[in-house]
């Protein structure tokens, strides 16, 4: 057993409970409760801490940091490996076949017996010098100027024809085209010849050929813009990076065609096959190509490829290619790598602590993803998994439910046992699990379409939709089918405010009071109260504590030991010097103001923006979080609905939302909350759109746009477009209807 006394972290109320080993455990409970604080913030941390420990202290020094939790006891830890549940991500460079090892393998395959021979390993690493294409540098890709967008051919030069910046009249450049003597200023480049839009764009010989001044000296558009902005050196500032989005777009390497390689290793074969051509192989069928290797010199290479190849297949995601890049992964794809590489890692007598494997994951696919946790399992390990879908929990051999609410009101165990004694516990889980959203029978009427017609991005097959504008629409699908596709081409067509899957940006000195810009309004009211200042009011200014640098805490290094965190012992943790804790608003020093809830201070703050900034937290089910809280301790539920609220702004025009998978992290009864939230958005005249697995959310939809049938290259149609009661034959038809 892993033994807990007296947690007392965050929320934690002296809680105590016995974890069996060699189980899959579930800890479920509502958004806030909890379960975080028990399994991240006390088992993987304290396991963490102790590991560290019997490193020397060289070593300890380069080793993550964990805290140690507030605790009585704690006892029977094993070595911890934590799987978050955030996506691959990665940054240009990080591929498939990177993330998995499939491309080390082959790599090495090609080292050995490729024809003709190249030389190490190093010389197939897009990584590497020795290895990378010299043109793009590994990528693949180059950045080009998006011409097409540089001119508006409707209007005159006058009139602001040249979209690029610097080009308007009266500014620099403008002045230099239109003293040139070639062009007329006042004529809608829609007048002018092509020969003429062609000197105005490029310069040199199409300048020439006009015959008049600027043949030899004259800068067409694209040369000065690039120029300007592609290859000149130094950082790139926030308004140069703008321009660049706009004006530009990425296109093959024109050297290697994006195989990401020299020329050496490009022309490289093993039977017949270059490493470009494999890696844009789908899996399952680079695992058949592979058996028909047989050279014995490199038989250990092609069996520890051929194990990690199958187990990918296996997993369901034969249809990657080890060139496809993670940022494109969706999260359920991300998932299942990460486990993947867990489980060929041979360990055993591991904890393995999984913060909800199924984010990202249709409800068909829920299947293979707890086979994997009880693989992991049965392989000796003890799987601890932080979740809310009832599929996982069916699986479990235990579901420990902390609550019995959220915040002050949760850090209990509530409920220990099986998923079946769960249905009838009479927790907030066993009433989720017993309530079921009714399919809507009637859809809102529709306000009119946005078209997306003839999409091919990515896996898309020439996909047309008309997306009902305000109403609700759910784009739905197993994992890889084409939904982010699809709505990343109706954000580009249309516009959107977009709610995507990026985490929150926090540091240790985020809080709900910096995230939803309250700082500001806060420190004007005290300012305004007490005569000082407004920075003075701020713990990251003039303000904070001399001592702890309005942190709260101090680190104290204790030589060879850990380094500990105490509370300042001048400001007794109250961030603030003493001139500032004197003046108060409503009888609260700027301290106390951290200390209450969300719903406290919509009480007693009387500042409207306060109000409008704190309502929104409130609406969306946050009323229990502290305004002080640091960010990095929320729970993975409550930082999702933390963007919800600062993203879901009520503009004054309809407008459309694009939300991806906004019940990442939310308990059943917090669905309710989000689907009203949604609801008074609509109310108002806007057009919603989610890419969305819950259930419940898809039951509530006006409009389902289903894509499959499958993933990657089997996916990417469209198998249904209307209500969600008249849906049939699909996969998300069996999880809506049946489940």
């Amino acid at each position: 057993m892993i033994r807990l006394r007296g947690v007392r972290t965050n929320n934690l109320k002296s809680l105590e409970l016995d974890i069996p080993h060699g189980r899959l455990v579930v800890f479920a409970g509502v958004s806030g409760s909890g379960k975080s604080s028990l399994v991240f913030g006390t088992v993987a941390a304290e396991a963490g801490r102790r590991l560290n420990e019997t490193f020397p202290p060289f070593a300890r020094e380069r080793l993550p940091r964990w805290t140690r939790p507030d605790a009585d006891l704690i006892e029977g830890l094993s070595p911890v490996v934590v799987v978050g549940q955030r996506r691959l991500g990665g940054n240009a460079r990080s591929t498939v076949g990177t993330a998995t090892g499939v491309w080390t393998y082959l790599r090495l395959l090609f080292s050995r017996i490729g024809t003709p021979h190249v030389g190490e390993a190093s010389r197939f690493s897009f990584n590497d010098p020795a290895g990378m294409c010299p043109t793009c540098s590994g990528l693949g890709e180059t950045v080009v100027s998006a011409v097409d967008r540089f001119l508006d051919p409707d209007l005159s030069l006058a009139q602001g024809a040249i979209r690029v910046p610097g080009f308007g009249a009266g500014h620099h450049w403008y002045e230099r085209f239109k003293d040139v003597g070639a062009f007329t200023a006042d004529t809608p480049l829609r007048e002018w010849t092509g020969d003429e839009r062609r000197a105005l764009l490029y310069g040199g010989e199409h300048a020439a050929r006009l015959g008049t001044r600027p043949a030899r000296e004259y800068e067409g558009i694209v040369e000065r813009f690039e120029r300007i902005h592609l290859r000149a050196a130094g950082e790139v500032s926030d308004r140069k990076r703008e321009v660049l989005t706009r004006f530009t777009r990425t296109a093959p390497c024109p050297e290697c065609g994006g195989d990401r390689l020299n020329a050496a290793a490009r022309a490289a074969t093993v039977r017949g096959r270059t490493p470009g051509e494999l890696a844009r192989t789908e899996i399952a069928d680079l695992a058949a190509w592979l058996r028909e290797v047989d050279d014995p010199a490199v038989a250990p290479v092609v069996s520890g490829l051929g194990a990690r190849l199958r187990a990918l297949v296996e997993v369901g995601l034969g249809y990657l290619h080890p060139g496809r890049a993670t940022t494109t992964l969706s999260g359920g794809e991300s998932q299942k790598i990460t486990t993947v590489r867990h489980l060929g890692g041979g360990l055993v007598g591991m904890t393995y602590i999984f913060d909800e494997p199924t984010t990202g994951l249709h409800p068909c696919d829920a299947a293979s993803m707890t086979g994997l946790l009880a693989r992991l399992r049965d392989q000796g390990g003890t799987i601890l998994v932080v979740e809310h879908d009832p599929a996982v929990m069916a699986a479990a051999d235990e579901v420990v439910e902390i609550g019995p609410g959220a915040g002050a009101d949760g850090g209990r165990v509530v409920h220990q046992g099986t998923f079946e004694a769960l249905r009838s516990a009479g927790t907030a889980t066993a009433a989720a699990l017993a309530a079921r959203w009714p399919v809507r029978a009637e859809p809102r009427p529709a306000t009119g379409a946005l078209t997306v017609s003839g999409a091919r991005r990515n896996n898309l097959k020439d996909v047309t939709v008309n997306v009902p504008t305000g109403v609700l629409t759910v784009l739905t699908g197993v994992a890889g089918s084409g939904k982010s596709s699809l709505a990343a081409e109706l954000v580009d067509r249309h516009g959107a405010v977009v709610l995507d899957q990026r985490p929150v940006a926090v540091h240790r000195r985020s809080t709900p009071v910096t995230y939803t810009g309250i700082a500001g309004p806060l420190r004007a009211l005290f300012a305004a109260r007490s005569g000082l200042p407004a920075g003075r009011f701020s713990a990251n200014s003039a303000g904070a504590c001399p001592e702890c640098r309005g942190l709260g805490t101090v680190r104290v290094d204790l030589a060879f030991l850990e380094a500990e965190e105490v509370r300042c012992p001048i400001c007794e943790g109250r961030r603030f010097t003493d001139e500032v804790l004197r003046h108060r608003v409503a009888g609260l020093t700027i301290a106390d103001i951290d200390a209450l809830t969300v719903a406290e201070a919509l009480d007693l703050l009387p500042d409207p923006r306060i109000r409008t900034a704190l309502g929104r937290l409130d609406r969306v089910g946050l009323g229990h979080l502290r305004l002080g809280r640091p960010l990095t301790s929320l729970s993975g539920g409550e930082c999702q609905r933390l963007k919800i609220a600062r993203e879901l702004r009520e503009a004054a025009e309809p407008s459309l939302y694009v939300l991806d998978e906004p019940t990442t992290g939310l308990h059943p009864s917090d669905v309710a909350v989000l689907l009203g939230v949604l609801d008074r958005l609509i109310e108002r005249g806007h057009t919603v759109v989610v890419i969305e697995h819950e259930v419940d959310v898809m039951r509530h939809a006006d409009h389902l746009i289903d894509l499959g049938p499958g993933p990657g290259e089997r996916g990417g149609r469209v198998l249904y477009q209307g209500p969600p009661a008249r849906i049939r034959g699909t996969a998300t038809a069996a999880a809506l209807l049946g489940g």
